[in-house]
């Protein structure tokens, strides 16, 4: 058996590994905004646009205005939306405890999708409001009510977490259907939106937007890790959790609610991008392991790289032409729920 000075050493040599994963990510993520922002039709040296994000007078006035008001707030974006994401999923997995849950278990982002799609069909009836205004309140303010709904129906039927998710899918598969019947409703041009809406674009990001998303990021995290030390005993299970002072079931709508509200204000603005909350917190578990006040920035980050690169993989697959995010982030997506699926089904 161990000794105490032993376990004791193993803690912190494991700690310090944690340490170091999450200032790695963090090097890997500034490497690849900088990457980001030096990708697209025309392509410039790495450095280069290093150096004019320290000293904008150094570069160019045509690059300059490229770096810094089309690809900054396009780069920042991708690390905000998918840190956002990252956060999300990494505590719906621990309450919901199900390794395949995500952001879109709630049916958030199908819910975002009906609320632009009714913004862009209506919008010539509201001729008041801009299309850069309507189109993401649409998308917020259907993600809210449709999560509201979950909560009411949840709470009124007295189930627990398996009661919502099963909430959850079913208002899915019933958004989708009425965003396919606006689809078939509409016209030409407000079809066209509707599916590039669905695809998931960074593209119309401004840095008003970013700023948004990042402080409801902010704020949401450090929620999240006040609650670092109660989700990491919920790992243990709910009976474990309450035995030693948790209010379970307190906790459990507390994170729903939250993950509701940052979900649907990352999405309200770029449209649907999957996967990014289920994978992300996977890589970071695989990192640091169920500890959630190393878990949960590391799951951040790994959101944030994720979607980042995917940006990346998104303007270099198909020279001179941007292809949709949702599309890269599907792509890598799939085949690693397909993984988790089959070892879920495994035999121990």
């Amino acid at each position: 058996m161990s000794s105490p000075h032993k376990l004791a050493s193993r803690y912190r040599r494991q700690n310090r590994w944690r340490l170091i994963c999450l200032a790695g990510l963090a090097g890997l993520l500034l490497i690849s905004l900088g990457m980001d922002m030096a990708t697209g039709t025309a392509n410039y040296p790495f450095l280069e646009v290093l150096a004019g994000l320290i000293n904008p007078g150094a570069l160019e006035d045509s690059m300059r205005v490229i770096v810094w008001d089309v690809r900054l707030p396009y780069a920042l974006m991708a690390l905000a939306v998918g840190g956002s994401l990252g956060l999300g999923g990494a505590q719906l997995q621990t309450v919901l405890n199900n390794p395949l849950a995500s952001p879109f278990t709630l049916g958030v982002a199908a819910a975002s999708t009906l609320g632009a799609s009714l913004a862009i069909v209506f919008e010539q009836r509201m001729p008041a409001l801009p299309h850069d205004v309507l189109v993401p309140a649409g998308a917020f303010i259907c993600a809210l009510l449709v999560t509201s709904l979950i909560v009411l129906l949840s709470r009124a039927h007295g189930g627990g977490s398996d009661t919502l998710v099963l909430f959850g899918i079913a208002l899915l598969f019933a958004l989708e259907a009425l965003v396919w019947l606006l689809q078939f409703l509409a016209d030409a041009n407000a079809l066209e939106q509707i599916v590039f809406w669905s695809m998931g674009n960074l593209g119309r990001a401004t840095l008003s937007q970013v700023a948004l998303v990042g402080g409801m990021l902010s704020v949401c995290f450090v929620l999240a890790m006040r609650r670092a030390w109660a989700l990491t005993l919920l790992r243990g299970g709910a009976a474990h959790a309450a035995s030693l002072g948790i209010q379970v079931e307190r906790l459990s709508w507390r994170v729903l609610i939250e993950v509701s509200l940052l979900t649907a204000c990352a999405l309200a603005f770029v449209g649907t991008i999957g996967f990014v909350g289920l994978v992300g917190p996977h890589i970071a578990r695989l990192l640091v392991g169920e500890q959630h006040r190393y878990f949960l920035p590391a799951s951040v980050l790994c959101g944030a790289l994720m979607l980042s690169m995917a940006s990346i993989a998104s303007k270099s697959l198909i020279p001179g032409l941007l292809m949709p995010i949702g599309i890269v982030t599907a792509l890598v997506g799939v085949p690693v729920l397909i993984a988790l699926i089959l070892r879920r089904r495994s035999p121990a």
